[in-house]
């Protein structure tokens, strides 16, 4: 959900990429919630973090506590930043109240990206690009 969010608030000249220290494919509730907000994240896929080992990133965000603890160390001159979401895969319950968990991390992502991209990337909030 959170590359969807900052795929969506970030410019087109902006490479996005997302990965997991337990990939595990993403979860059918996360593709739902997010194609109820306009978002298509059915595409997408998850990504093992080693992957990624020998980029150069401006920014590495973690947005749960395990993945900041298990994150490597990125040897770049990336800003690091950390923002503690629910975990929703954590979710327990009827299919609804699983749902709801996911609506509301949904939306507190949203919030978070939104705001990250307004203060990292102000060309597209001049642009208008939401």
């Amino acid at each position: 959900m959170a590359e969807g969010w900052l795929r969506h608030f970030a410019p087109d000249n902006v490479q996005v990429y997302s990965a997991g220290t337990h990939p595990e494919g993403v979860n059918p509730h996360a593709i739902h919630v997010m194609q109820t907000a306009g978002i298509d994240i059915s595409h997408h896929t998850s990504n093992k973090i080693d992957d990624y080992m020998d980029m150069d990133f401006d920014f590495v965000i973690t947005v749960c506590d395990n993945a900041k603890e298990r994150c490597p160390y990125f040897p770049t001159t990336s800003t690091n930043l950390h923002e503690s979401f629910t975990d929703p895969a954590n979710a327990t319950g009827t299919d609804i109240d699983q749902l709801k968990v996911y609506i509301e991390v949904r939306d507190q992502l949203e919030d978070f990206f939104k705001r990250f991209a307004e203060e990292n990337f102000p060309s597209s909030v001049e642009s208008g690009l939401f």
